[in-house]
């Protein structure tokens, strides 16, 4: 059987997990980074709830998309999205494309976003965000992304924005942009403290948010979407490699490369 795993650890007995947040469980981590194997390991166990069957018409290529998707998918649920319709969809503005940025636009897309306008420094991840789904791709050295953004969404700005850039220009930025009574939701991870004024948000009504990985129903509407062909994320597939070449074309390209590459596979296929 073909399965996506979901790879979380927590307890089950704090009162995160009591409420269905085990993805902030105290004790909580994830199975090759905080303990239990890897992907680099012969066996792996985990418990049978933690794997999702794929259906047919998803490869294992794809299945190995379902993790990155997820973390997108939580944060897209997480927002008011469900609020609109399909007569009055939402304007989404997201920070940074990354592959957690990109997977973003690929779920916004499948939820039905009118407009998916991305910021992003890179050239490549720009291609890469037009392939994904993004409606417009700015560079924010060349543009105002507020003012670009307000003009785009008829004055008022965007409905949603997300933050997966987590630099303090991006938090200055999504704030800034959104509309009166919009929503920022923060994905990223910040690496330290930055500035930040309260009043950027209280002065438009804004609500802000923050989100963390995902839970096992992230999981199930990504497999669901991909099943239903709402999804095509295999653009986020930029390299195929052997496994005896994982140092020098995955780890190292990673790296040192990163931005030329969303996700590396490796393809134990290849060279057997």
């Amino acid at each position: 059987m073909k399965v996506a795993v979901r790879p979380s650890i927590y307890c089950s007995a704090c009162p995160a997990c009591a409420v269905g947040a085990e993805n902030a469980c105290p004790s909580g981590g994830f199975v090759g980074l905080s303990g239990g194997g890897g992907g680099m390991s012969d066996q792996v166990v985990l418990p049978a709830e933690a794997c999702h069957p794929l259906p047919p018409n998803v490869g294992l290529d794809v299945g190995a998309l379902v993790e990155p998707l997820a973390v997108a998918w939580h944060a897209v649920d997480a927002s008011p999205i469900a609020e609109y319709t399909a007569d009055k969809p939402p304007n989404c503005l997201v920070l940074g494309g990354g592959p957690i940025g990109l997977a973003v636009c690929q779920v916004l897309l499948a939820r039905g976003a009118k407009k998916i306008i991305m910021s992003e420094v890179s050239v490549k991840r720009q291609q890469f965000a037009r392939q994904l789904g993004a409606t417009h791709v700015m560079d924010p050295r060349q543009f105002d992304i507020v003012a670009a953004t307000q003009q785009l969404c008829d004055g008022a700005g965007p409905d949603i924005v997300f933050d997966c850039a987590g630099v303090p220009q991006s938090i200055e930025t999504a704030c800034r942009a959104v509309r009166a009574r919009g929503s920022v939701v923060n994905v990223a991870i910040w690496e330290k403290k930055v500035p930040f004024d309260p009043n950027w948000l209280v002065f438009r009504e804004a609500k802000y948010s923050a989100v963390l990985g995902y839970n096992d129903k992230d999981y199930k509407g990504v497999i669901e979407a991909l099943k239903e062909g709402k999804m095509k994320p295999e653009a986020m597939i930029t390299a195929r490699i052997a496994l005896d070449d994982l140092v020098e074309q995955g780890y190292g390209v990673l790296s040192g490369e990163k931005e030329k590459h969303v996700k590396v596979l490796i393809d134990m296929s290849i060279g057997a």
